[in-house]
């Protein structure tokens, strides 16, 4: 029978994988609650209510090692003045059917120039991976249970897409001209 210290090391296994970039790896972040200290060194995600008050002892912190984690209803315009001192950009799918993330992802790459990591977590399903990325999401925490080997396979599903997109601007006919 496992103990409580190996329970809890085996869970936090279990959910230290992503996919980022078409690819299986290791999460080097640790997201962190509104009340919880901050450790000196490391790579953070806090949330945007967290970021607005620490603000300044944030961007002090040693390039690259942090990031923001936005909910499903909040405007990605209150990160623009500190898009470039980001490295990554979380956005909460709160519910399958909850498609504002799908813009966020958009606006951050699009309007705002956001070039870093951007990961969508929450209700994460394989289904969605696809347009995920079309709309500028290179990273996926994937709903727990779920296996993210099978949902790789989500990447080669369709071969062609008609519409512009984050993942390529111009639309089909352009594409087949050059």
């Amino acid at each position: 029978m496992p103990t409580a210290v190996s329970a809890r090391v085996l869970s936090r296994k279990l959910s230290m994988q992503i996919i980022r970039d078409q690819k299986i790896v290791d999460d080097t972040y640790t997201t962190f609650s509104d009340d919880a200290p901050l450790p000196a060194a490391g790579n953070i995600i806090v949330s945007s209510a967290r970021f607005a008050k620490e603000r300044a002892q944030l961007l002090a912190r040693p390039e690259g090692t942090f990031g923001v984690r936005l909910k499903s209803d909040e405007d990605p315009a209150i990160l623009a003045a500190d898009i470039l001192a980001l490295s990554l950009i979380a956005v909460e799918f709160p519910k399958f059917g909850d498609g504002r993330g799908y813009t966020t992802g958009r606006l951050l790459r699009e309007r705002y120039g956001f070039r870093g990591e951007l990961r969508a977590v929450g209700n994460v399903l394989r289904d969605q991976m696809f347009y995920m990325q079309r709309c500028g999401f290179n990273a996926f925490e994937l709903t727990p249970g779920k296996s993210l080997e099978s949902a790789l396979g989500a990447f080669g599903e369709f071969s062609v897409t008609y519409q512009a997109a984050a993942d390529d601007p111009r639309p089909l006919y352009r594409r087949r001209a050059s």
